[in-house]
């Protein structure tokens, strides 16, 4: 089992994903869809939560040379990235999602030196717009992005473009396909299941319009 199918297999062991192809999840952007992953729930499981920190540091080892600094999203990718700093040994930032409105009114939370390569960690990748937007403020901010590393994609052909449009390169450790061929496996979902669930990565927004 490879570390797709393993971290896929946990995921839905623990029920941090959800997949329901009849009775769909409107997710925050208005779209429906069968699945609903939540990986804040690997929090709350020591061995889920070893076991991603070990494969996105393998991830960025692999893909990423001199990184100076690990980054967070804010904010289920910041107990992410403090686990991988730690175990990397590096300093750590996370961006929020809007600057503060007091104090020094930071939007990088840290410390950030200018020309510093840094690694930001996701929980999911969907569209990709968010994490684009992290990306983006730290290199206003003096950083250099080399990439960006998550626990899982949708797949969804509008997040791939983003980031390619965006330049920036990103690693997954999970990814929709292999979750949906486990699910399978595993007797999560049915046939019929799997049929709806291959039509919604095809066309997502088709499929939410259809469920409206």
């Amino acid at each position: 089992m490879n570390p797709s199918q393993q971290l896929a297999q946990q995921l839905l062991s623990i029920k941090a994903v959800s997949l329901s192809p009849n009775d769909p999840y409107t997710w925050a952007s208005g779209l429906k869809a069968p699945i609903y992953c939540d990986n804040r729930v690997t929090l709350a499981f020591p061995n889920v939560r070893t076991l991603i920190t070990k494969y996105l540091v393998e991830l960025i080892k692999q893909n990423f040379e001199s990184v100076d600094v690990i980054a967070g999203t804010a904010t289920a990718g910041i107990p992410q990235a403090a686990l991988v700093a730690h175990e990397m040994g590096l300093p750590m930032i996370y961006v929020r999602s809007s600057a503060k409105t007091h104090g020094k009114e930071n939007k990088i939370e840290g410390k950030l030196n200018d020309g510093e390569k840094v690694v930001v960690v996701e929980d999911l990748i969907s569209t990709g717009g968010s994490c684009i937007e992290v990306c983006k403020s730290i290199n206003l901010a003096g950083g250099n992005v080399l990439g960006v590393v998550a626990n899982f994609t949708y797949e969804l052909e509008k997040g791939i473009k983003n980031f390619s449009d965006a330049n920036i390169p990103f690693y997954t450790i999970s990814n929709y396909t292999d979750l949906v061929t486990t699910a399978a496996q595993e007797g999560y979902v049915t046939h019929d299941d799997i049929e709806a669930l291959t039509q919604w990565k095809e066309n997502p927004e088709d499929w939410s319009k259809k469920r409206s």
